[in-house]
């Protein structure tokens, strides 16, 4: 297990702080990183080269999580639905809503798989009861459903060297992996990968070159590297409680970007913790692999 006493250095790369800072993803044209502040909402970007931080208007009344898409711009999880978003214009368009008829309901993690195809889970933000799902948006805006009777679906990751999908629900600190096979379009019965321990909750995800699964702890102050059997190989501390997600990035996807929040915590919280809601950067020692993009 990694020495968490001798941890790794961590260095902030976001110049506001958010209230719910979550889905990091690296571009690797343009070296910038975009993540969202689910609550505000807010679109940023990290410029990679220069550090600046810049902000993009959504038309939402939440963003849950973005995408990188090969026709170009980015993909937008917003409560209502998918869209097509263009930076350089701000313009976006409506593209679909896997879940039209749930009130109450709003879009949150989500991430492509190797087919271009975007799976993202929804919750109900009222209660958080287990009513939310996860559902696959294929390229032709096929629908798919995944899995149901989750409160907070998160974790969304893709293997595909191991042909593997992984997922979590954060209230039922369970981090689940099935196989999958996109061709044959088989999806296996999810199996437990990991579970946590509270208050610990498990959150965003990502996977490195070797195949193993990091994992944001939401009020668990540190981010878990699984190896694929779901072993704990390391544990990365940081300065701040509520991690949110985490990404791989920079021109040599070396460096690991962390999400987190400040919105649970008050005011005297927030005073001991002053990176609280910033995106934090760490350096692995292992490097990750290019995100997916949605063909959607």
């Amino acid at each position: 297990m990694f020495n968490s006493k001798n941890p790794m250095s961590i260095d902030v790369a976001s110049s506001e702080a958010s209230r719910l800072a979550e889905c990091p993803i690296w571009c690797d044209e343009t070296n910038s990183l975009w993540w969202v502040d689910v609550l505000e909402p807010t679109l940023w970007r990290l410029d990679g080269l220069t550090g600046a931080c810049n902000r993009y208007p959504v038309k939402a009344r939440r963003i849950g999580s973005l995408a990188l898409r090969e026709k170009g711009g980015l993909l937008l999880a917003c409560e209502d639905g998918l869209y097509a978003f263009d930076p350089d214009t701000c313009r976006q368009r409506f593209l679909v809503d896997p879940e039209p008829r749930a009130d109450g309901h709003r879009k949150n993690d989500g991430r492509c798989d190797w087919t271009g195809s975007f799976w993202v889970g929804t919750l109900r933000e009222r209660d958080y009861a287990p009513v939310g799902a996860l559902y696959r948006v294929s390229e032709d805006k096929t629908v798919t459903a995944i899995a149901s009777g989750l409160a907070i679906p998160n974790g969304v990751a893709f293997d595909r060297q191991r042909g593997r999908a992984y997922f979590a629900d954060t209230r039922a600190f369970t981090i689940w992996v099935c196989d999958y096979d996109p061709v044959a379009d088989v999806i296996g019965e999810p199996r437990i990968f990991a579970r946590t321990t509270a208050p610990a909750r498990p959150d965003g995800s990502c996977i490195d070159e070797e195949g193993y699964l990091w994992n944001a702890l939401y009020a668990g102050s540190a981010v878990v590297r699984y190896s694929p059997d779901g072993d704990v190989s390391r544990i990365l501390e940081l300065p701040v409680s509520h991690p949110t997600c985490c990404s791989f990035g920079g021109p040599n996807l070396d460096r690991l970007y962390i999400t987190s929040a400040y919105e649970p915590l008050s005011a005297e919280q927030r005073s001991e913790e002053p990176l609280a809601g910033h995106v934090l950067v760490a350096d692995p020692g292992v490097r990750g692999r290019r995100e997916f993009r949605t063909r959607l």
